[in-house]
C-alpha cells in the first residue's frame, strides 16, 4: 500500500488532467444522496440539496478547467431500484456538469474484468481503491502505487474499450 499526502477529497478537486471512476456494484444506498434515494422511490420530486450538491459543484469546475472526469459502470439488467435512481438521477445531473459516463452491460456479454472492484484513477498516475459493505456503504479508500498502477491503467482500458456511452445505452434501455 501506498499513501498519498493528498486526500481522496482533495485529489478530487486537485487532479491535473483526468479523473477516472470504475462503478461495479449494483447498490450504493448508503453511501450518500439517502434522502434523494427514497424520494425516488416515492416518486417525489429531487430534493433541491441534491440538484445542488457540492459534487456538482466539484464536477463543474474540474470540467470548466478543462479537466475530464469520466466513469464507466459495470451493470447487468434489470436494474435494482439503486440503479434505477443512480442512471436518472445521478447521472443526468452529473452530465449537466460536465461528467462523462459509459456503461459496459453485462446482460448478454460477459465481464471482461470479472475481478474488478471500484476504484478511481487520477492523472494516470494515482489509484484509490474503494471498499464498500454488501448494502453499498462506503468504508473507505486505500491509496496503491508502483506497479498496481499499471494493472489498473489496463482495467481502465478494458472497460472503456467494452463500454458504450451512457446516453446511447439510456435511449435504448432506460425509462
Amino acid at each position: 500500500m501506498t499513501t498519498s499526502s493528498r486526500t481522496l477529497g482533495e485529489w478530487l478537486s486537485q487532479f491535473s488532467r483526468e479523473a477516472f471512476r470504475l462503478e461495479t456494484l449494483d447498490d450504493y444506498s448508503q453511501s450518500g444522496g439517502v434522502d434523494a434515494y427514497r424520494a425516488f422511490l416515492a416518486g417525489e420530486e429531487q430534493p433541491e440539496e441534491y440538484k445542488t450538491a457540492g459534487w456538482v459543484k466539484t464536477v463543474a469546475d474540474a470540467t470548466r478547467a478543462g479537466k475530464r472526469m469520466y466513469r464507466v459502470h459495470i451493470l447487468s439488467r434489470p436494474l435494482t431500484d439503486y440503479l434505477r435512481f443512480e442512471l436518472a438521477w445521478g447521472y443526468h445531473r452529473n452530465m449537466a456538469a460536465g461528467e462523462e459516463f459509459f456503461i459496459l452491460d453485462t446482460t448478454s456479454q460477459e465481464n471482461p474484468t470479472p475481478e474488478a472492484s471500484d476504484f478511481w484513477l487520477f492523472d494516470d498516475e494515482t489509484v484509490v481503491a474503494m471498499s464498500y459493505e454488501d448494502n453499498g456503504k462506503y468504508l473507505g479508500a486505500e491509496f496503491l502505487g508502483g506497479s498496481r498502477v499499471d494493472e489498473f491503467r489496463a482495467c481502465r482500458d478494458t472497460v472503456m474499450a467494452h463500454s458504450v456511452p451512457f446516453a446511447e445505452w439510456w435511449a435504448e434501455y432506460g425509462k
